[in-house]
């Protein structure tokens, strides 16, 4: 099941003398060759206590150019952790493309720390576990090259390094004594530790299981596993497993099948002047109320807006933002990705922007970039924004389970609509910034986006995180009914037990 470099179980010093020159000028080409390659680089450091895993991140750092090398240590969760989603802190240590993180543990660490204290049972641990696989799964298919290794020791020889790491002053066993429990319990540790291998030893993502007994052998098979998976990796660009897509979801040539979601909204409602001034603000007065409540019961909140252009996204926004304290909110608004941005996974950039625990994040576009404008436009290929629903899907299911109220606009107004909007921007010296030539342009792809939205809709409308549909063409009803939509669910929300 596992993967490991077969040599010697011993290396002499000599060998390892030998030997260490060649290795680090071979890994630092690699290294230099993943740079020009723009490949990213995530190796996990796992394995029972006391095997040397952080003897053999130091050797690491010592072998590789370590201005491309970050290292990460998962301790304990600080504060701003704390209030995000689990994988918020791995998002974050995540490296750009051409560049190497190290992580210690990683997001194995907690899952197997939780089952051998028993903190939960088989079935959580399974459903945690195959998360972990398709996390891997959705990095190794954006490029990412992700090695796992896992040191191992017999109870014997973990108990005599033990001996000697309690004697150490420097040593982070002596710093953290109730770790010793792990090595009381060594046969435990070890059963939870191989059903967490089994279950998550995939040919895109193996584990290389490493004797640590001899230190030189243990950090030249770590050496030479590494190299020998860097340059298979530069020599073969694609994942060697299948990538889980959407299959097509085409509307069949008939008039009646061509009508989509989009086509079925009654964009004629209207709101007379007078009550909509009363409902503004009356509805602004309740969402105040219930942005300082969420932030007592430190529920954090998410609120996507996207539509098409000139469809009324910023005004709504703005008469949210009006009425909620502004150091509750964020406001992102989302263009194309900056060269940080295109050197990461494209969830990576609205992964950082989670709000803390009580906080508001607005987004003006989002993520579905990916399955509007980059499938439409061509900047994504067919796999990677089939995928995506799946990707998408999993990263919303994730902010829900934190407990964030999450909330999705579509804002949609007709053709006719629009182009009354451009026009009235163009002849409008104060608003001529809001048009583009790249908004006339997109009106020619009109039939090609509400197909993309249509399926947009019926893919990623889940039971934790639903689309509201809301008819633009006017522009009071439209920000009523955004505004009451937040005001229901925050309602419904936060009458519940937080916990």
């Amino acid at each position: 099941m596992f993967e490991a470099t077969k040599v010697g179980r011993s290396v002499s010093k000599s060998a390892f003398k030998e030997q260490h020159d060649d290795l680090r000028t071979q890994l630092l080409e690699a290294q230099r060759e993943l740079r020009s390659a723009q490949i990213p680089v995530v190796v996990l450091i796992a394995g029972v206590e006391a095997a040397g895993k952080g003897e053999v991140v130091n050797r690491l750092n010592e072998w590789l150019d370590t201005r491309g090398v970050q290292t990460f240590a998962f301790w304990d969760l600080s504060d701003e952790e704390r209030e995000r989603p689990r994988y918020w802190r791995f998002w974050r240590s995540l490296p750009p493309r051409g560049e190497l993180a190290i992580l210690f543990g990683g997001w194995y660490q907690a899952p197997i720390e939780d089952r051998f204290h028993e903190h939960c049972d088989d079935s959580i641990l399974a459903a945690e576990l195959n998360r972990i696989v398709d996390f891997e799964r959705m990095l190794t298919h954006d490029g990412c090259l992700v090695l796992k290794f896992w040191f191992h020791l017999s109870e014997k020889d973990q108990k005599r390094r033990l001996k000697k790491l309690s004697r150490d002053d420097r040593s982070r066993w002596k710093m953290l004594p109730e770790k010793a429990q792990f090595s009381e319990h060594y046969r435990r540790f070890e059963r939870v530790a191989e059903r967490v291998l089994r279950h998550t030893d995939r040919g895109i993502a193996p584990w290389y299981l490493i004797e640590a007994a001899d230190e030189r052998y243990r950090d030249l098979t770590v050496g030479k596993t590494l190299l020998q998976a860097m340059r298979s990796r530069i020599k073969r660009p694609l994942p060697m497993e299948p990538s889980p897509t959407a299959d097509p979801l085409d509307l069949p040539e008939t008039a009646e099948a061509q009508i989509t979601l989009l086509d079925q909204l009654d964009l004629e409602q209207k709101l007379g002047r007078d009550f909509y001034k009363r409902e503004l603000k009356r509805l602004q007065s309740e969402i105040n109320e219930l942005a300082w409540k969420a932030y007592k019961q430190q529920r954090s909140t998410v609120l996507v807006f996207e539509g098409v252009d000139a469809g009324g996204k910023g005004g709504a926004i703005r008469r949210i933002t009006s009425a909620v304290d502004a150091r509750l909110y964020r406001t992102i608004p989302i263009a194309a990705p900056t060269d940080e941005e295109k050197a990461h996974h494209y969830l990576w950039r609205f992964w950082r922007h989670i709000p803390r625990a009580g906080h508001m994040i607005i987004y003006d576009r989002s993520w579905y970039g990916r399955v509007l404008v980059e499938r439409v436009e061509g900047f994504a290929s067919d796999d990677e924004w089939r995928r995506a629903y799946t990707e998408i899907n999993d990263f919303e299911e994730q902010l829900v389970e934190h407990g964030a109220i999450l909330l999705k606009f579509w804002l949609h107004i007709s053709q006719e609509e629009q182009l009354r909007r451009f026009e009235d921007r163009a002849n409008t010296p104060y608003k001529q910034y809001k048009i583009t030539d790249e908004d006339w342009r997109n009106r020619e792809q009109w039939p090609r986006y509400k197909i993309a939205v249509n399926e947009m809709v019926a893919r990623t409308s889940t039971e934790s995180a639903p689309w509201t549909l809301i008819e633009g063409d006017n522009k009071p009803f439209a920000r009523i009914k955004v505004l009451q939509t937040i005001c229901d669910h925050l309602s419904a929300a936060l009458t519940t037990d937080p916990k």
